[in-house]
């Protein structure tokens, strides 16, 4: 069983939204909402400033709030492969997911009445194809694969690499990856 997870190598990405409107594009995504952002992070003080960009999207984590504060069992873990998924049939919209997830990756599609979020393009994957965002991003930023697979992109993309998991000491065990643009200084 594949254990699915993504790489986002900051170095390469150059901000140019292309996974912001190939998502909303393949995922029917409404005008206002989003399933994945870029946002830029300033750190330092001026004038020693420094700019990253920073993709953000659900992280599939392998132990997901969402799911466990869902009060219908709409918010599901795949046991074939980590993906964490809603049954939109099952959702009434609670927002419980939505207040549950620490890294903001829920939003209610007020257009269609349920939780919505980045689902890898489950959809996709079952065509054998990559998620949307990963195979229209123009800088090769974003690396989907099995961890568990030794060839599998994202393990070669971490091997050697500084990457880190956004709120590390949250408990959720994300399974989106950074590849930190700058290291800090030792």
């Amino acid at each position: 069983m594949p254990k699915y997870a993504m790489v986002i190598d900051q170095r390469r990405c150059v901000a140019c939204m292309a996974c912001v409107v190939a998502c909303k594009n393949e995922n029917d995504v409404p005008p206002e909402q989003y399933r994945t952002r870029v946002l830029e992070m300033v750190e330092g003080e001026f004038p020693l400033l420094r700019m990253e960009l920073r993709s953000e999207l659900c992280n599939h984590c392998d132990n997901p709030p969402c799911v466990y504060n869902c009060p219908t069992g709409a918010s599901y873990k795949q046991k074939e492969n980590g993906i964490v998924l809603l049954r939109k049939n099952r959702c009434v919209g609670c927002k419980a997911c939505v207040a549950a997830c620490p890294y903001n990756a829920r939003y209610i599609n007020h257009e269609k009445g349920f939780a919505d979020k980045c689902t890898f393009c489950d959809h996709r994957l079952k065509e054998g194809k990559e998620p949307a965002c990963v195979a229209t991003c123009i800088g090769k930023s974003r690396i989907f694969g099995d961890l568990d697979d030794p060839k599998s992109p994202v393990r070669i993309a971490l091997q050697g690499a500084d990457s880190t998991v956004l709120l590390e000491g949250a408990g959720t065990r994300p399974r989106v990856y950074y590849i930190k643009k700058f290291s800090k200084p030792e």
